[in-house]
């Protein structure tokens, strides 16, 4: 976070981030320290940390190593969800901007689900992922039909779509806060039960886990944490993949380490990938989600290579 302050086009040095906030003197660098660079460190880091605390729920969840809220069409879905409201609607609201990512992403999150869950042989790994693919590219295209619709809403929806933390004014951060700490909150409170839920769904229930209102609650955590993630920054993917696997490599399967653990990382990374989209095209920036995107898919093509071998 500090080194997401003090770097950037406009050269600034540690002690001048200092001075901005002890002694301010209203000039150029100290204005861009205050109102744009700390703003946009504090929700890089709040949403690659819920981006990161979903993707672990999600692929502890359906037991996927792949899953994740870009891979499982909720990121798509609550993308498609904004676009509509700006298209259609004409909304601007922050707040009502939050709200109509959770939609989106609730309702993804229960057409995947109700699609993976189809068949004899009940909700599977495999299904799963290919029913969130598909709702992912459903999503996608009615997103750019919307936007090819109306001209004036694609200026001012493309560079959100690609997932971009840019521009963000610290009330689009105050605005679904309340929202990331709920999510926050029943992800840590799910954490014990999510170890038990690993051993096996059988073994669960024999232990007196109702695994039914661990994976409704569950479910509810990863809606709220990923449509607060693209209410502020768009759909932005991978990390939700990735950092769940590093930090298990650190710290192991237990929940109660390995979800605030992610939440961590999954800050870093975001933060990382925001400063190299600073300096990529420099003056020119490029939109976070391209960075990660850049990041995560030779680890995702490792991963799904790993788990077919596997299997």
């Amino acid at each position: 976070m500090g080194l997401s302050i003090v770097l950037g086009y406009t050269d600034t040095s540690i002690q001048t981030a200092i001075d901005a906030f002890t002694s301010f003197d209203g000039s150029n660098e100290h204005i861009i320290v205050q109102s744009i660079r700390l703003p946009r460190a504090l929700i890089a880091a709040s949403v690659g940390a819920c981006l990161a605390i979903a993707g672990v729920i999600a692929q502890s969840l359906t037991r996927n190593p792949l899953a994740s809220p870009g891979i499982l069409g909720i990121n798509a879905g609550a993308g498609f969800a904004v676009v509509t409201g700006v298209v259609i609607f004409h909304i601007t609201d922050l707040q009502t901007f939050a709200w109509m990512a959770f939609l989106g992403a609730t309702f993804a999150a229960i057409t995947v689900y109700t699609i993976g869950s189809y068949g004899r042989e009940g909700l599977t790994p495999m299904k799963l992922t290919l029913a969130g693919a598909a709702m992912a590219a459903l999503f996608a295209s009615g997103t750019q039909g919307l936007l090819v619709m109306n001209e004036a809403a694609l200026e001012q929806v493309l560079f959100w779509l690609a997932g971009s933390i840019a521009g963000r004014k610290l009330e689009m951060l105050t605005a679904v806060l309340p929202y990331m700490a709920v999510g926050f909150l029943l992800a840590l409170l799910l954490a014990s039960k999510l170890n038990v839920l690993m051993m096996g769904e059988d073994v669960a229930r024999g232990l007196g886990l109702k695994t039914g209102l661990v994976k409704l609650t569950a479910g509810v955590s990863i809606v709220i944490l990923a449509g607060s993630a693209v209410a502020i920054a768009g759909p932005i993917g991978f990390i939700g993949i990735v950092i769940p696997h590093i930090a298990r490599k650190i710290i192991g399967v237990d929940h109660r380490w390995l979800i605030p653990f992610s939440g961590v990382l999954g800050g870093i990374l975001l933060l990382a990938a925001d400063i190299g989209a600073r300096y990529a095209l420099m003056p020119q920036e490029v939109p976070v989600g391209v960075m990660t995107a850049v990041i995560g898919t030779p680890f995702f093509i490792y991963i799904a290579r790993k788990g077919f071998n596997h299997s």
